[in-house]
This record gives structure tokens, C-alpha cells and sequence, in this order.
């Protein structure tokens, strides 16, 4: 089982939501969380997949959309800094991706599938690193990350965007 990254293994931004996870296996929970999201994404209406909750806000698809090259991306490190590539990573504007995505254009159902292709394939990842792995650093977006911060951010990046679907996106609908 992994241990929970220190503040010093990662962006201090990052800490909300490597706090909204749950104590546990975080690979187990990486593994089970995403059936309770894509539940949630089977109940928003047809008419309400690509409106913000708010002008200037993502739509749902969107939402999708970020959640699947948010992962991407995170995992990407991971694997750059197991690697022990010395590269830095440069940071990512995610508002530049999903202005530049077609996820309004999409299925949710299709973009639903990749979501959890992704989170398949980053679990498997994952679960192939070394203890030793877990605790290589590297740089990403000008600051130090240990490998282990990356599932904890996944992991807490999707409670959190799951809490606002549930708060600002459907509430109120039935």
C-alpha cells in the first residue's frame, strides 16, 4: 500500500485534492472509483450534456473530456519520472485543452468508454511500478513530484469534479 505523499512531494495546489482521498489502498480505490462516476454521468438528461452550469463554464461533456486528458496527463508523468527521464514536464493549461477538444461534439457514452479505458490502462500502470519507483522524483510544471502523488491526484481530481457534477450540474434534476 502506497503511502500518503508529504507536501513536499508535490505543487501545494495539488494537496486539496490528494486530501480528498480516502484513507486505503489508493490503487484499489483508483481501481473502484470510476463505476460511481460513470453512474452519475448515466443520469444527466440528454439536453443538459453540453451546457455549462454557468456562461463561460464546461459542459458535462467537457467535464468528461478534462477528466480523461487530466489523467493522460498525470499518468504521463508518472511513467517519465519512473523512468528516470530527466526531462522537466511542462505544465498544461487545462482550459487551452478543452477549448481545443471536441468533447461537445461527442457521445457521453463515448466519451464515458475512453474515460474508463484510460482509467484501465492507468491502473495497470500503476500496479507495475517498484517501491523504488513510487519514490523517484521529478519535474513537472517548475516542482518536484515523487511518483506515488500521482494516483493520489488522480484519484482526488475525479472526487472533486464529481462533486461539482453532483452540486452545480444536476442539482435540481430529477
Amino acid at each position: 500500500m502506497l503511502e500518503r505523499p508529504g507536501p513536499a512531494e508535490h505543487d501545494p495546489y495539488y494537496g486539496t485534492y490528494i486530501g480528498l482521498v480516502p484513507e486505503g489502498d489508493v490503487l484499489e480505490i483508483l481501481a473502484a472509483q470510476l463505476p460511481d462516476t460513470l453512474g452519475l454521468l448515466r443520469t444527466v438528461p440528454a439536453e443538459r450534456e453540453t451546457a455549462g452550469y454557468a456562461p463561460g463554464k464546461w459542459s458535462v461533456r467537457e467535464v468528461v473530456g478534462h477528466l480523461i486528458d487530466t489523467e493522460r496527463v498525470f499518468v504521463h508523468r508518472a511513467l517519465v519520472i519512473a523512468r528516470e527521464d530527466p526531462i522537466a514536464l511542462p505544465s498544461f493549461d487545462q482550459d487551452d485543452y478543452a477549448t481545443s477538444s471536441n468533447a461537445n461534439e461527442r457521445a457521453l457514452s463515448e466519451l464515458s468508454d475512453e474515460l474508463m479505458a484510460v482509467r484501465e490502462s492507468s491502473v495497470a500502470l500503476f500496479r507495475s511500478f517498484t517501491h523504488e519507483m513510487w519514490l523517484r522524483r521529478g519535474i513537472a510544471s517548475g516542482v518536484e513530484f515523487t511518483v506515488r502523488t500521482f494516483p493520489f491526484i488522480v484519484v482526488g481530481h475525479e472526487l472533486h469534479h464529481r462533486a461539482i457534477l453532483i452540486d452545480r450540474y444536476l442539482a435540481g434534476s430529477s
